[in-house]
């Protein structure tokens, strides 16, 4: 986080994208064989997002 006057700047989606893509090298990284679409979509938690309509 880059300082501007005295305050952090944040970006929040970038962060949020950072902590996605953590929990995917992660599965990966535990994983036997190549994650599936499905398995991905899993990590990325993008069926709650659908279910959710958000």
């Amino acid at each position: 986080m880059a300082p501007v006057r005295g305050r952090a700047v944040q970006d929040h989606v970038a962060l949020a994208e950072i902590d996605l893509c953590g929990d995917l090298i992660i599965a990966a990284s535990a994983a036997q064989e190549r994650l599936s679409l499905e398995s991905i979509d899993e990590v990325l938690r993008v069926a709650e997002e659908r279910d959710t309509g958000t």
